[in-house]
Parts: structure tokens; sequence; C-alpha cells
């Protein structure tokens, strides 16, 4: 069951895919994170996509603006070989929480009543087309999919959407390859990736031969408007599924409590520790922060340890308020949690030195 959803939702992600002029890899992107390990989504994705980049050269071939092509490719592909590589040291959700915060940018325009035209949209020099290559070939490495990202610049070289859809498969086909190879060569093109990666692969192949028919039907406006929703689309699918993965990773939350009356709203991060901001009843506001007691000054240790025993100390945290800063000492007392209030003792005055 799982299997045929995959297809279904790959099948109709490259129809809109084609629609759009990409975006596939980003939808599917959330789906594949439930299925396989984090680092093997970008394989199964670069095996899809690039049997769709192959299936849309061949139907669309007329349409490659080759001229772009050449500027495009050079810097794509190493800085692909960067991306991937990177994926084996660092936590892509990151940089999928980034993306997506990138994408939803775009849904003001989407509320626009139309989208603007070529003609009114600044054109792009072709100078930064070796740029764009590079930013898109570190980032397919490193994510998998992010052609949609770079549509507007598309756009704004003045391609019509026959264009868009035929030269973005030709720039990106020799990328899919070498992260194919690459991911492989990593130990990141695994069984399931295989598995996943041929599924879509006839999903997309497909789609791309639908599209046949059906794209040349298509308005300008209406290729721009559905681009759109599809980048609006996959910045929150990113934005919610690489959000959740950190808040997992780094044990974060937020959360309001009201003891005794008063009102405290508690942050957490794992690495950082834990933030507490508290409206107390006379109407004072204080801050605590979870600190560790070998980052104590050595008077202000001396004074915890002396007022409850080290072994029973759970955690401590550093009370910030209108009279100064003081500890509260969380620790076991008759198998429960209780807290203690501790002030920091005054630094000592320091004795003037004597007369020479």
């Amino acid at each position: 069951m799982l299997v045929l959803f995959l297809f279904v939702v790959a099948f109709a992600a490259f129809v809109v895919s084609a629609v759009s002029g990409g975006g596939a890899g980003l939808v599917l992107v959330p789906l594949l994170r439930t299925m396989l390990p984090i680092a093997s989504v970008p394989a199964a994705l670069s095996i899809g996509t690039a049997a769709s980049s192959a299936a849309r050269m061949a139907t669309f071939g007329r349409s490659i603006r080759w001229d772009v092509v050449r500027l495009f490719v050079p810097s794509a592909l190493p800085a692909a070989a960067l991306g991937a590589w990177l994926l084996t040291r660092f936590e892509p959700a990151y940089i999928e929480f980034l993306l997506g915060c990138f994408l939803l940018a775009n849904l003001p325009a989407l509320f626009r009543r139309e989208a603007p035209e070529p003609a009114t949209v600044r054109p792009l020099p072709r100078s930064r087309l070796r740029l764009i290559g590079a930013a898109a070939g570190l980032l397919s490495g490193f994510t998998g999919a992010v052609g949609l990202i770079f549509n507007r610049s598309y756009h704004r070289m003045g391609l019509a959407k026959e264009e868009i859809v035929a030269t973005r498969a030709t720039n990106e086909i020799l990328l899919h390859l070498l992260k194919i190879g690459l991911y492989a060569g990593f130990g990141l093109l695994d069984r399931p990736a295989l598995v996943a990666g041929a599924l879509i692969a006839v999903a997309a192949i497909l789609a791309s031969v639908a599209m046949r028919w059906l794209l040349p039907l298509i308005k300008e406006a209406a290729f721009r408007r559905v681009g759109l929703a599809a980048m609006v689309a996959s910045g929150a699918a990113l934005f919610a599924m690489s959000g959740s993965q950190i808040v997992r990773m780094h044990d974060a939350w937020v959360r309001y409590t009201a003891p005794d009356g008063e009102h405290q709203v508690e942050a957490n991060w794992r690495g950082v520790g834990r933030f507490a901001a508290e409206l107390e009843r006379e109407g004072h506001v204080v801050f605590e922060r979870q600190v560790a007691l070998a980052d104590l000054p050595p008077a202000t240790r001396a004074a915890i340890v002396a007022a409850v025993p080290l072994s029973r100390i759970t955690f401590i945290e550093e009370v910030r308020g209108p009279d100064g800063a003081s500890y509260e000492v969380h620790y076991l007392d008759g198998g429960r949690v209780v807290a203690r209030e501790v002030t920091a003792p005054a630094p000592r005055a320091e004795r003037p030195a004597p007369a020479a």
C-alpha cells in the first residue's frame, strides 16, 4: 500500500512539476523522509529526477536553450560534488528548514490577482548564470532537489514554458547522474533508496509522456501561477518536516505554566539549556536560565554546596530580577524535587595596598 501511495504521489508531483517548471523533488522529500533514512533521500530523488529529466529532454528536445546550458552546467557539476560530500558531514535538516522559509516567502505573490508578465520583470544578466549554476549544484547535491527555487531566474531570462521545462531538464540531468555516482561511492545508495528511486523514475517517465499533450494547452500566466503554488506548497512541507526534525534533535520546547498564580514561559534547547521568563505577583519580571555548577564563581559554588548537599542537586537556575541575581537550586528531598533559593555572595572589597 505504501509503495502504491508513493507511486501515485510521485506521478502527481511530476505532472505538477511539468506544469510549474519543477518542484517534484521538493514535494516528495517529506514523504520519502517517512520511508528512508534522511541521508538516503537525496539518492532516491536523484534516480527519479534523472529519469524525469531524460524523458523531458526527449519530449521537448527542440525547446532546449543550449546557450543557457553552456553557462549553467560547468559551475554546477563541481558544486554538486561538493554538496554530495557535505551530505556525509552535516545534518541537511538545517538547510531544508532555510529552503522552506525561502519558498514560503513566495506566499504573498501567490495571492496577487495576476502573476507578473515576463516583460515587466527585470532581465537577468547572463553573467550570473555561472553563479546560479554553482548555487543550484551545491544545494541539489546536499538536499537532492532544489530546481524549483531557481525558476524565477529562468523567467527573468525570458524563456517560454516549454523552454524552461526542456532547459532545466538538460541542465540537471548531468547533475543527477553525477550525484548518483557520488552517493553510491559515499554509501548512501542502499537497497531501499534504489527501490524508491526506481519507483519514482517510472512515475516520472509516465508523467513526462502525459505532459507532452497537456503542456501546450496551458497559458503562460497559469504556468507561472502553478509554479508559485508549487513553491509555497513545497516550502510548507519542508518547513514542517525539517522543523520537527530539528526540534527532536535538540529536545526543543516552549511551554506556559502558572505556578502559585504566577505566569511563566519556559523554553529549552539541548546544548544551550533551559530559559524562562516569569511574571511575579508583585508585577516584577524575572529571567531564569539553567547553569552548570562548574561555571559559577568559586564563592557562589561554595554557598550552594553549603546550602544543599552536592549529591542531591539535579540542576541550578540563575534568576535575575529587580533585586539582582540569585540562584535557585533544584534538588532531591524525600523522593521529590524541591527548589531552594541561594543568594549570590557579594564580592569582597579589595584592601588598599599598604603605603610604601
